[in-house]
């Protein structure tokens, strides 16, 4: 197991900067089980949970009273009960309750990170300046979960990486390592940037995902991934979102989650549409250990040096870097589109 950096309520994110932006905890029914969630993230320690009316809250999870673990404790009438004085934090992060004294110090209280839900996953904002989102900065919401041609079931597949995130971030970007590590040879590889959201459109074909492939796909963000994929299983051409998120734990670990959503295929039973949807969740997450492997070996090269075709790793890694700086300081040029094609063989 990962081991976390030193968990402090006074030092939380002093020690390393975490990107800002929304970063998805998963499936959210998974949370509305009445019970307390451990979330090591962001290189501290939260405790998620769900009141009465299935809202789902987050707390630092570390009681500012003599710093027990929130998330070892209970869940009482919509409160977090500490395991160690059985003092009580509603869903704000406020002490309403201490059992042996009738003053509670206005001090008593814990972090409440702003939350949201969409597209029926659970998303948690991380900003160290403490700002909630800008205008426009949203995980979007997909239309293809408004039919019901649609699987509405992610069947998400959970790791622990031992790199630090932007090794696959790169991957965005990334045209050449396709073939040589994933056997999908790339047709077409582009990628444009705007504000918040980077984008790759790619076409080719793939040993594991089916001939034909065409897979545009976009980070909202720094940490979270969809992509629009449809590619040739023999005469059926099957749809498919993938999702590609990832938490950092430290910064030099991260938990990835991604999962799959399929189309129904016209004629297909439902078990065979679900089976589909699992072998792309394996597929992917058969390529995702590919390239977990080359992350295990290598090292972190900041300035790379790259060979025509290599795709644009310098305008990623630019744009990358303004979910690390201080809002006020980001270049107003990160806003202006910028498009960039690395392989057309069409």
């Amino acid at each position: 197991m990962t081991k976390l950096a030193e968990l402090s309520i006074d030092n939380t994110q002093r020690t390393h900067r975490y990107a800002r932006g929304w970063h998805c905890l998963g499936d959210a029914a998974d949370y509305r089980d009445g019970k307390l969630h451990t979330l090591n993230i962001f290189g501290t320690r939260l405790v998620a949970f769900a009141d009465s009316q299935g809202k789902i809250s987050l707390l630092d999870a570390f009681c500012p009273h003599m710093g027990a673990d929130l998330s070892q404790g209970t869940i009482e009438n919509d409160t977090v009960v500490c395991p160690f004085h059985h003092w009580k934090y509603d869903t704000s992060g406020k002490c309403v309750e201490i059992p042996y004294c009738k003053r509670i110090p206005p001090k008593a209280r814990t972090r409440s990170w702003l939350t949201c839900e969409e597209n029926n996953l659970l998303f948690v904002w991380n900003n160290p300046e403490g700002r909630p989102p800008k205008e426009g900065v949203v995980i979007p919401h997909l239309e293809e979960m408004d039919s019901d041609e649609w699987i509405h079931e992610w069947n998400i597949d959970t790791m622990l990486i031992d790199t630090n995130p932007r090794e696959l971030v790169d991957n965005l970007v990334d045209a050449q390592h396709f073939g040589p590590v994933h056997g999908t040879p790339t047709k077409y590889f582009a990628n444009v940037f705007e504000g918040h959201i980077g984008r790759q459109i790619f076409h080719g074909d793939s040993e594991r995902l089916g001939g034909d492939l065409i897979a545009p796909s976009a980070y909202y963000g720094p940490a979270t991934h969809f992509t629009h994929l449809s590619s040739m299983f023999g005469e059926v051409r099957v749809h498919a979102i993938l999702l590609n998120s990832h938490v950092p734990v430290t910064p030099d670990s991260f938990q990835l989650r991604f999962g799959c959503m399929v189309k129904r295929v016209p004629g297909w039973s439902e078990e065979q549409n679900r089976e589909v949807a699992q072998a792309y969740v394996m597929g992917n997450r058969a390529s995702f250990y590919q390239d977990v492997d080359i992350w295990k070996h290598k090292i972190r090269i900041d300035k790379p040096v790259l060979a025509e075709n290599d795709g644009p790793v310098y305008q990623l890694r630019e744009w990358y870097q303004q979910f690390f700086t201080d809002e006020d300081l980001v270049p107003a040029s990160m806003a202006e589109r910028r498009e960039i094609v690395t392989v057309d063989e069409r």
